[in-house]
């Protein structure tokens, strides 16, 4: 049975976890972690005592960069890039994502107008052309 105090979801971005609880959770060292936010592979945010908030998702980040370094042997410019290269790509795929979304309402809107076209609004005169019609839509109902 959950709690229904505690928060059911946590963000990813949450800034909730210190330096040594973030070294921790990497088997990293703190020191390497305050290396990498100066070499600017992982930022975490700032408490008010201008402490390191790390967030899980830069623990994730951090795990990764570990991964690389030691599994695949890549040296830090390399792991900078990769990540570089890698938020480019979430950036592009969350475009793709709002375009394909617009896309859809505009298909939508087209097959409404189709709809209406055919079927004839009250007010609209038979064989009057369509782009007569989308004009008059354009400009607001009273010129229906």
């Amino acid at each position: 049975m959950s709690e229904p105090w505690l928060p059911q979801v946590i963000d990813p971005d949450a800034a909730i976890f210190t330096v040594s609880v973030a070294a921790n959770l990497t088997g990293m060292h703190p020191q390497t972690l305050r290396g990498y936010d100066r070499m600017g592979l992982v930022v975490p945010k700032r408490a008010k005592g201008r402490g390191r908030r790390y967030s899980p998702r830069d623990v994730t980040r951090l795990r990764l960069i570990q991964r690389l370094s030691q599994e695949e042997v890549i040296n830090l410019n390399g792991i900078r890039r990769i990540i570089g290269l890698e938020k480019e790509l979430d950036d592009m795929r969350q475009r793709v994502s709002e375009i394909t979304d617009l896309m859809r309402q505009m298909t939508d809107m087209q097959q409404q107008v189709q709809r209406i076209f055919t079927a004839g609004p009250t007010g609209v005169q038979p064989g009057r052309h369509r782009r007569e019609y989308l004009r008059a839509l354009e400009s607001g109902p009273t010129d229906l």
